[in-house]
């Protein structure tokens, strides 16, 4: 989880100014669902995304 709030202050919340609190839990959740489940890869997970990760567990 340490790392996990590293990455998301690292890569959003310090590069994105929210005028409100809306606008705030909907950076962050962009920033959950969109980017780092699906797209950022992951060392932990054998560089793919989270998203590719429980797909190809399925398959197996």
């Amino acid at each position: 989880m340490e790392s996990f709030f590293a990455s998301l202050k690292k890569e959003s919340c310090h590069r994105v100014k929210s005028e409100t609190q809306d606008e705030a839990k909907r950076s962050i959740f962009e920033y959950i669902e969109v980017f780092y489940n699906r797209i950022r890869r992951l060392s932990s997970l054998g560089y793919v995304s989270p998203d590719e990760y429980e797909r190809a567990g399925k398959k197996a």
